[in-house]
């Protein structure tokens, strides 16, 4: 069985006293081991990171560019082995694979243009004789601690920006996926990073606690679960470093009366269904407003009708399983429960039945879910499921809407879809939610822009990927400066001004 180690200092490296099984998700077998890091690795691996930090840091731009151009070449080249690796660990389907690898692409293409967004400002003449700049400076060593869904999208979009911006990192990707990392860490030594500037420790809570104490290292970037971001940038935080950790989710998708249902429906199905829902951005609240929620159901459950449900390895899957026995339990207990809660369940997932067949019992799959009358106070409804389950909630207004979204404790991403275009722009001044779509079901913004949720989809000020990214990864240092004139010096015990 494959050993998937850490990387650290530019080598694989790593003791097995402490192992954990990563399973392919489509057939439940533990195909590959991986081996979890002590603290003494994650301390070699922090040592190493501040070691290079140094020569990194002085290594000119232009240089450090043409890393990131290389490594957008390797990433174009190679997608294929890539999403393979991927969906053999994750479960996804090969094409959503590729999907992930080509928005990475972007954060990739974005750090390429160091040169311009590590620019500082520049004022003369601020009083005689006197000018003012400022330059933008690395923090020093970054932890990235990456989550299950995205194994190389959410990486790369830590990842790149840290050490386009002079940085060294340790990333700890999740322990369910680990190997695209990996990858990852080789893609980068291959496009000419230099050894120690990106490590790679596999583990569970002993890793990720070791790079929250150390002194080393500076700022800390997580994406996963709301409980455990909190838990991360409380304990990040109070051992002073800078922190974003971005959270859980629970996206709403409101339909008014005059949308397009038919459209609205397909975006429906795709933005929840897809990668089994499995996303942070996944629709998993439908708001139906008015009277469209029968014809909306209507057409939402004609298109699931031969959804093709399999092993992600099968060009005619659609969705694959979810990424452990565990969690797909967790999924199906929400759709077994929303009975009793008031709900109704119109496609009950639990079954396990895609296109009118049985899936495989032996991979982690389970089929989607359609339930209606769902309603707050429902855990249903408040949790962050993480699964391919739709819940209906039907209001009588755009306001009722608006209302019900500023209610709840998440605020990643929302959508509204309408042809009034009066209404599309008071809903993205009404709504307080983070990313906002019109007609559009998973705004993810591209990546000259950030990402980010408001409320408990975010604990810390900065945002990830886009200018935030480097504004997070650097400090800021202003210079004043006066050279010397033939002025006489003189004694001026008053509070400088520039007047």
């Amino acid at each position: 069985m494959t050993l998937i180690r850490h990387f650290i200092n530019g080598a694989e490296a790593g003791e097995t006293e402490r192992t954990g099984p990563v399973y392919n998700p489509a057939t439940g077998e533990a195909h590959r081991t991986v081996a979890f890091a002590s603290v003494a690795e994650v301390e070699q691996a922090i040592a190493a990171a501040k070691a290079a930090g140094p020569a990194w840091r002085a290594t000119s731009l232009i240089k450090r560019a043409d890393v990131f151009f290389r490594l957008r070449q390797i990433l174009a080249e190679r997608t294929p082995e890539l999403a393979a690796i991927v969906t053999s660990e994750h479960g996804k389907v090969l094409s959503d694979a590729a999907g992930e690898v080509s928005r990475g692409i972007e954060n990739v293409e974005f750090a390429a243009g160091l040169v311009h967004l590590l620019k500082g400002e520049h004022s003369e003449q601020v009083a005689r004789g006197v000018d003012v700049h400022s330059v933008k400076q690395p923090v020093g060593v970054v932890a990235c601690i990456t989550p299950f869904n995205f194994p190389v999208m959410v990486p790369l979009w830590m990842v790149a920006s840290a050490i386009a911006c002079g940085n060294t990192v340790v990333l700890k990707p999740s322990e369910k996926d680990p190997s695209a990392a990996i990858w990852l860490a080789k893609a980068f030594q291959e496009a000419g990073l230099p050894d120690g500037v990106l490590n790679v420790v596999n583990g569970d809570k002993v890793a990720v606690d070791t790079l929250l104490d150390s002194p080393d290292v500076k700022a800390v970037s997580f994406v996963g679960s709301t409980p455990i971001a909190k838990s991360i940038y409380e304990r990040a935080s109070a051992n002073g470093k800078r922190v974003q950790a971005l959270g859980g989710a629970k996206n709403h998708m409101v339909v008014m009366p005059d949308a397009d249902i038919d459209g609205a429906a397909a975006a429906a199905v795709s933005a929840a269904y897809g990668s089994a829902g499995e996303r942070c951005m996944a629709v998993s609240v439908l708001v139906a407003v008015g009277d469209v929620a029968e014809p909306l159901i209507a057409s939402i459950t004609e298109k699931v009708q031969n959804l093709r449900i399999g092993d992600g390895t099968d060009a005619a899957s659609e969705m694959g399983p979810l990424v452990t026995r565990e969690h797909r339990d967790r999924v199906e207990g929400y759709v077994t429960g929303a009975a009793a809660e008031g709900a109704t369940v119109l496609i009950d997932g639990t079954q396990r039945i895609a296109a009118g067949e049985r899936l495989d019992e032996n991979g982690f799959f389970t089929g989607i879910s359609l339930i209606d009358h769902v309603k707050p106070g429902m855990k249903l409804y408040e949790d962050e499921i993480f699964g391919p389950v739709l819940s209906v909630v039907r209001v009588g207004s755009y306001a009722e809407a608006v209302e019900l979204i500023n209610a709840h404790q998440f605020g990643n991403g929302t959508a509204i879809f309408t042809r009034d275009g009066g209404t599309a722009r008071e809903f993205e001044f009404d709504i307080e939610v983070g990313m906002v779509g019109v007609n559009v079901p998973i705004p993810v913004p591209i990546g000259a822009f950030s990402f980010g949720g408001w409320k408990a989809s975010l604990f810390g000020d900065s945002h990830i990927y886009g200018p935030e990214s480097i504004h997070f990864y650097t400090r800021s240092k202003v210079v004043t400066t006066r050279w010397p004139d033939h002025t006489p010096a003189q004694v001026d015990l008053g509070f400088p001004s520039n007047h």
